[in-house]
């Protein structure tokens, strides 16, 4: 049985029932839907290197990792190429398929008016991130923007999430909040000290410990309730 929406929307007792003084979230399928363009490019890629297509199952079934920590297992011993040929078919499509997710756009304006500092860590590459932000025209609700290879390890590492709040006087505790939709996010807020909140109902939403909201709008409700 899944969960209700009561249950979905409580914070567990041991994390502080206040406002974050910054959120960090994910990007890709936390705030955007961006999936299918991963899913094909790296298919792309696979294909042009003489390797089988991941089926959907497969993909989803993948660590969220980033592409320089998860190339080598995608595209074997020519994952070099294989980095080079996915980024070429990414390039070609990433910003006209670009999708908001349900209730993120009005949660990052209800955090900007609550003064809460704000930060995306992402495992997508970093200049490709930024021209997303900026193509939807969110980078005013941003302050620090950090993507793969923006800092010396990616997720999970904790660094992108010092890189995320380098310009902030927070630091990385139950004062922060962690925004992700994969286990990944979740060993990342753990490993850095922040509080994790996963969005949806993948894998990470049975994690033990967590807060736990359908989308930005199940999130939003939580913030209205501290």
């Amino acid at each position: 049985m899944g969960k209700s929406v009561l249950q979905l929307e409580m914070i567990p007792h041991f994390y502080p029932r206040k406002l974050p003084k910054a959120i960090l979230f994910d990007w890709d399928n936390t705030l955007v839907d961006t999936w299918r363009v991963a899913y094909d490019s790296i298919n792309v890629a696979r294909e042009a290197l003489g390797l089988s297509p991941l089926t959907l199952h497969e993909f989803w079934s993948q660590p969220h990792l980033s592409l320089r920590d998860a190339s080598r297992d995608l595209f074997g011993d020519a994952f070099e190429r294989g980095e080079k040929l996915f980024y070429d078919a990414v390039k070609k499509f990433h910003l006209q398929d670009l999708a908001t997710l349900e209730g993120a756009e009005p949660l990052l304006h209800t955090l900007k008016e609550l003064g809460i500092y704000t930060g995306v860590v992402s495992n997508k590459d970093g200049t490709l991130l930024r021209k997303e932000v900026h193509h939807l025209g969110w980078s005013d609700h941003f302050h620090q923007v950090v993507g793969s290879r923006d800092a010396e390890q990616d997720k999970p590492s904790h660094l992108p999430v010092l890189a995320a709040l380098e310009k902030s006087t927070v630091v990385p505790s139950h004062d922060v909040w962690f925004v992700g939709d994969s286990i990944v996010d979740v060993h990342c807020a753990r490993a850095s000290g922040c509080v994790p909140i996963v969005v949806g109902h993948g894998d990470a939403s049975q994690e033990e410990d967590i807060i736990h909201a359908k989308n930005c709008t199940g999130l939003a409700r939580i913030l209205s309730s501290l």
